[in-house]
């Protein structure tokens, strides 16, 4: 006999399967149920349409969002020119004249004008500041600001200073000649008073080198000061007549706006320029101080509000790519120095 056999638990029966026997039992319950296929589809269409309104949301969303930053991209890029909008507040206005003087630059006509009306115009302004750091540039871009100082003076019977910074030479210093009085920092450059029309001639080059210069005009002076030509003294004569022409339109513009504070000498329209301190003493500024100076004891008014015109991308975006050829053609003759310069 085997004495396994007396073993009462080696002899009991399988203990049953509970979760085996549940799966099928819960399956032939729900089969037994009526319309349970119905129940699942309606529930999975359910989870289906959830999920639909979910992404037509979050696409909504983020459309939206795109939308919000095409329109501020678009208003920064088109909307705004860099110029304050008026305030009802005393102050003191301020524009900026930096750079080059020159037809498209920061400094053009066009720009610095526009900024003058502006500051002129608002009632808040109590006296307005042209802060200048200019070598010069063009005598007639200087002579339309100059102009347009004097009529809106006239105008709106309101002061206007210059505060010069590093320079106030040339052309700058043809537009800080309309100024009621003209401030610098006693280092400041001031001055040079006078016209210039500078280039090469590449003539005796050219003789060593081999290189013969064929140049076809129609019109026997639309070569004139060709780099590549010998110079001619009847063309010179006539461009150093045109130089002094405009040289005695800068005096006049000075004597003008300085008057009797002007200590005339020999060397003041001769070109040179001179520091700040030394200018103050030939009447060519009237004292020394800086913009914030100026504000708080001269205007009275210690808040400085900025009318400055700059550009903005779109304007920056169309000068670079559509530049036009009339653009082109100033740029050859500057690059040929046969446009004269007020520097």
């Amino acid at each position: 006999m085997n004495p396994m056999d007396n073993n009462p638990q080696q002899n009991s029966p399988p203990a049953p399967d509970l979760w085996g026997s549940a799966a099928p039992a819960a399956a032939a319950a729900a089969a037994q149920s009526p319309g349970w296929e119905r129940s699942v589809l309606e529930r999975l269409a359910f989870d289906t349409l959830k999920e639909q309104r979910s992404a037509r949301r979050w696409k909504i969303f983020f459309r939206l969002v795109w939308l919000g930053l095409v329109i501020a991209f678009g208003t920064y890029l088109f909307g705004s020119d860099g110029t304050a909008t008026k305030t009802s507040a005393e102050h003191t206005a301020v524009v900026e004249l930096k750079g080059e003087i020159a037809s498209g630059a920061d400094a053009s006509a066009e720009y610095v004008i526009a900024a003058l009306r502006t500051a002129f115009e608002d009632d808040g302004a109590k006296a307005v500041v042209l802060l200048i750091n200019s070598p010069g540039g063009s005598p007639v871009q200087a002579g339309m600001i100059n102009d347009e100082i004097v009529r809106l003076k006239a105008q709106y019977k309101k002061p206007m200073y210059a505060v010069v910074e590093e320079s106030c030479a040339s052309a700058a210093y043809y537009i800080a000649s309309a100024a009621d009085s003209i401030y610098v920092d006693k280092a400041s450059i001031v001055g040079s008073i006078g016209v210039l029309m500078d280039g090469f001639g590449f003539t005796g080059t050219m003789d060593k080198l081999g290189v013969e210069r064929r140049l076809l005009t129609a019109g026997a002076n639309k070569g004139m000061l060709d780099p590549f030509s010998p110079m001619n003294e009847k063309q010179k004569a006539f461009a150093q007549q045109m130089l002094g022409q405009i040289h005695q339109q800068f005096i006049q513009v000075v004597r003008q706006g300085r008057g009797d504070r002007l200590k005339e000498t020999e060397d003041t329209f001769s070109g040179l320029f001179w520091t700040g301190e030394e200018a103050v003493k030939l009447g060519l500024a009237d004292g020394l101080g800086s913009l914030d100076q100026v504000a708080r004891d001269v205007v009275g008014a210690e808040e400085v509000v900025d009318y400055t015109r700059r550009e903005n991308v779109a304007e920056r975006f169309a000068k670079r790519f559509g530049a036009s050829v009339g653009a082109g053609a100033v740029g050859t003759l500057r690059s040929m120095s046969l446009l004269p310069s007020v520097r």
